[in-house]
This record gives C-alpha cells, sequence and structure tokens, in this order.
C-alpha cells in the first residue's frame, strides 16, 4: 500500500477514537426521554402510502440482524418462492400500513 493510503488510515482511526472519547465523556442518557412522542405525515402522503401510490426507485439500505433470524427470513422466503429480500420488503409494507391505520 502506498504511504498516502496509510496516512488515510491514521487519520479515520484518530477520527473514530476521538468520537469514542466524546461518547466517553458526555453522557446521552440524560436526553432520553420515556413518554410519547408524535409522529405525524401529511395526510396527502399517508393515503399514497396506503393505496400503493407510492412508487419509487428502490433504496439499499444496512441493517443488523441476527444471523438466525436471517437463516429464517431466507427459508421461509423460500418456501414462498421469492427472493427474501422481497418478503422483507413486504413484512415492512405490511407494518407500516397497519401502524398507519392506527395512527
Amino acid at each position: 500500500m502506498n504511504k498516502g493510503g496509510d496516512i488515510i488510515k491514521t487519520k479515520l482511526s484518530k477520527k473514530k477514537f476521538a468520537d469514542e472519547e466524546y461518547y466517553d465523556t458526555h453522557g446521552v442518557l440524560k436526553n432520553i426521554v420515556d413518554e410519547d412522542i408524535d409522529l405525524t405525515l401529511e395526510e396527502a402522503l399517508r393515503k399514497d402510502i396506503l393505496t400503493g401510490k407510492r412508487r419509487r426507485r428502490l433504496r439499499n439500505i444496512s441493517i443488523k440482524i441476527d444471523p438466525l433470524y436471517l437463516q429464517c427470513i431466507k427459508k421461509i422466503a423460500t418456501f414462498k418462492g421469492i427472493p427474501y429480500q422481497t418478503l422483507v420488503r413486504q413484512w415492512l409494507t405490511e407494518n407500516i400500513k397497519k401502524e398507519l391505520r392506527i395512527a
């Protein structure tokens, strides 16, 4: 690896350490509130989501998930004959719509 690459690595390592140090010295627990929060959507957006009108290109995201859960999701998707990512999107869509009807 070239010398420039080593310099970048060093800078990233120092930045990560600085962030960790910040959280060690500044507590965040005092900022956590245990009460209901009012989250609202514009009525037009809410209706579009519930009726399925909002069709946009998909965006990649990353989540951490227990490997056993991922294995189960893949097995369920195989039984249903669909890709596991499609199954997860279906579950997310169903639950979002359920939550929006409650609100």
